[in-house]
């Protein structure tokens, strides 16, 4: 019953809102800290798997941030993707991960709520990737 109540209980648009309202430019830094272990379970955890290469993009796009070096991106995506990656490496889960097939199921509800809010944004970055890397190799 009580796996059944912290179903019930999964982390909705809400919630997921409210973490990200209270993102800080500190909390941007624990992540890019993190990003070797947080990388690490998501590659390692079957439900997440999808979003391994998603988390390298989302971790290239916080660290070109925070360097200043790709600033066209409005600061819901950064908290967005630093709640989202914080969130999986968090070890208070709503669902501990340890619990087969069911573990990973409020971070899968997380990053997916993210990834659709700042799809957009995702894609942008990636062009704007694709044409620093074209420059630099023209030049």
């Amino acid at each position: 019953m009580k796996l059944f109540n912290r179903l019930k209980n999964l982390p909705d648009e809400e919630y997921t809102l409210q973490e990200i309202e209270a993102t800080s430019i500190s909390d941007v830094d624990e992540a890019i800290e993190q990003e070797e272990s947080i990388t690490h379970k998501i590659a390692n955890s079957g439900f997440l798997k999808k979003y391994a290469k998603m988390g390298q993009i989302m971790f290239m796009m916080i660290k070109d941030y925070r360097k200043g070096i790709y600033t066209k991106i409005p600061w819901f995506t950064i908290a967005a993707i630093t709640t989202g990656l914080l969130y999986v490496f968090s070890p208070i889960d709503l669902i501990p991960d340890f619990i087969p097939g069911l573990g990973f199921i409020d971070d899968l509800t997380v990053l997916s709520f993210i990834t659709g809010w700042i799809e957009t944004d995702l894609h942008s970055y990636l062009d704007w990737k694709l044409k620093q890397k074209a420059y630099l190799e023209a030049s």
